[in-house]
């Protein structure tokens, strides 16, 4: 028999197809877990305080928090009322943000992406810029919808990485050119949050929980897009499953 595969939990996000709702993750990530990351991924759904997050720890031995069209709530860091038509995902909020403290204090690997970037900063009492083309010298840093998705999923900005960070020696590097396809942005920084990498335009791209007791790392950008095609992306994933396994192994359930 094989040995048993460790499984990261992926939330879903709550999308309303008329008349039902459903939840659902984008292959991408599911697809980058089991391939790049080489663990099960297995669906969250977005059903809030309906989930018993302690049991739900217990069951997993890594999560994956996922971008989506959708934004963070805007009362959940005090923020001004988002403009009329925004998406948003109240069920994914209810499920995520709770959850995420309590698993970074178990010592579970984590490793978020864009939204869940977003998520995490809020988690720890941050707050998001709505619009951040629109705030004082930052660029656009959202993709073009017309473009292919290789162009919007392609090279477009540098990111200078913290000397002697958990990304400079997960790549070993000190920049790194990322993708970019993102509305809102890191207002303030969380409480207990290190930056791990900053944007050519001084916007936050990356940062960890300080003084975790396991491996922990949200990035801004998309390493989930095409993993094999890029090594900051094999790396990432690489370290990411790497910190899954061992965990894996220390509960031993």
């Amino acid at each position: 028999m094989s040995a048993r595969k460790p499984i990261v939990g992926v939330p879903a996000c709550r999308r309303m197809y008329e008349p039902h709702c459903y939840h659902i993750v984008g292959e991408k990530y599911l697809q980058a877990v089991a391939d790049a990351a080489n663990c099960i991924p297995l669906i969250i759904p977005a059903l809030g305080a309906d989930l018993q997050l302690d049991v739900l720890i217990d069951q997993l031995d890594g999560l994956l928090l996922t971008g989506s069209i959708s934004n963070v709530e805007p009362h959940h860091y005090d923020g001004s009322p988002s403009d009329p038509g925004t998406l948003h995902d109240p069920h994914r909020d209810e499920t995520t943000l709770p959850l995420i403290p309590d698993l970074i204090a178990s010592g579970m690997p984590l490793f978020a992406i864009c939204r869940g970037f977003q998520e995490m900063n809020v988690a720890y009492g941050g707050s998001l810029h709505q619009k951040v083309r629109e705030i004082g010298d930052y660029g656009d840093h959202a993709e073009n919808p017309e473009d292919s998705l290789e162009t919007q999923y392609g090279p477009s900005h540098g990111v200078e990485l913290t000397h002697g960070g958990l990304l400079a020696g997960i790549t070993g590097k000190r920049q790194l050119t990322v993708n970019s396809l993102h509305h809102q942005g890191v207002d303030r920084l969380g409480d207990g949050l290190s930056i791990e990498a900053i944007a050519d335009d001084k916007l936050i791209e990356s940062f960890r929980v300080d003084d975790a007791p396991g491996f922990n790392l949200a990035v801004q950008w998309h390493p989930e897009w095409k993993p094999a095609e890029n090594p900051d992306s094999t790396a990432i994933f690489d370290a990411f499953g790497d910190a899954v396994r061992l965990y894996a192994q220390s509960t031993a359930r």
